[in-house]
């Protein structure tokens, strides 16, 4: 199929793309087009007007401001991969990204458009949601800060408003002795996660001082497993010392509020999840010597 007639714009600045927002009332905006595209060419989607963000400068590129990566959206996830600073300070993105798509897929999409589409199997809301990530969205009255948690309003549903546009995404730094695992599962590699899981865990003196768990693709939005991130401080990071802290954790995990599709049941999730958390954190727990 193809898309239905619409109206084309390719500003050159955040503000002319806002001001074309605020302007067409039915309007969709194309940041790497690997969400959008589909849906135009079945038609699930029919705007008025489509925005190209593409030529656009300002609102790409990785950068280090010393507590924290700041992140432009029109970034694309392999250049994600590539990047220095991403390596040093957070690896568990290029971990993750690995699991998205195919390297096509990887070339052309942008975080900023899967944060916008958030579509909750998609990994890096998985990963905003592990660390507390605040997004800046630029709309007619200016910027705005969202914390990553105020993000997802329902399925598929952004904190943001038909005339704004997300320009940057603000990573937090973990530093000292930290640990990452991502795990997902799918039902072929390139799929979207049936469940993914992501750990942090930061180390000193031997025993765990923080930690952070998400799931991904059992409901409707990315979980932070709170209570269990608060129950491993203080214990022991080896999985081998203390597997019943970590088991817990999957306990705690497999009591999530978890959907039902096609493909497979709500309680499959719940175990999947508990046995993907077990893992994210094991595999946390072994990749200690650096930052994450």
């Amino acid at each position: 199929m193809k898309p239905a007639p619409f109206t084309y714009h390719d500003p050159t600045t955040a503000d002319e793309a806002v001001a074309l927002l605020a302007t067409h009332e039915d309007a969709k905006i194309l940041a790497g087009g690997q969400s959008l595209m589909p849906m135009l060419n079945m038609r699930f989607v029919v705007p008025d007007h489509v925005v190209d963000l593409n030529r656009i400068d300002g609102i790409a590129g990785v950068r280090d401001t010393g507590d924290s990566i700041e992140i432009g959206a029109m970034t694309r996830q392999r250049d994600l991969m590539r990047d220095g600073v991403i390596a040093a300070k957070a690896p568990i993105i290029p971990a993750a990204l690995h699991w998205v798509g195919h390297f096509q897929t990887r070339n052309r999409g942008t975080i900023g458009g899967s944060l916008c589409h958030l579509d909750p199997a998609a990994e890096l809301p998985c990963l905003m949601a592990l660390y507390d990530a605040e997004l800046t969205v630029q709309g007619p009255d200016g910027a705005r800060k969202v914390s990553f948690a105020e993000w997802p309003l329902a399925y598929m549903l952004p904190s943001i408003g038909p005339d704004e546009l997300l320009t940057s995404v603000s990573v937090p730094h973990w530093g000292g002795n930290t640990g990452h695992g991502f795990v997902e599962f799918s039902r072929r590699h390139g799929d979207f996660a049936i469940v993914a899981a992501g750990a942090l865990l930061t180390v000193e003196g031997g025993k765990i001082t923080r930690a952070a768990i998400s799931i991904g693709g059992a409901d409707v939005r990315p979980i932070r497993l709170t209570d269990a991130e608060t129950a491993l401080v203080g214990a022991a990071p080896d999985a081998a010392e203390n597997k019943g802290a970590f088991k817990a954790a999957a306990e705690i995990a497999r009591g999530i509020e978890a959907m039902s599709d096609a493909y497979v049941s709500s309680a499959y999730r719940q175990r999947l999840a508990a046995t993907l958390v077990e893992r994210a954190l094991s595999a946390a727990a072994k990749n200690l010597n650096g930052s994450a």
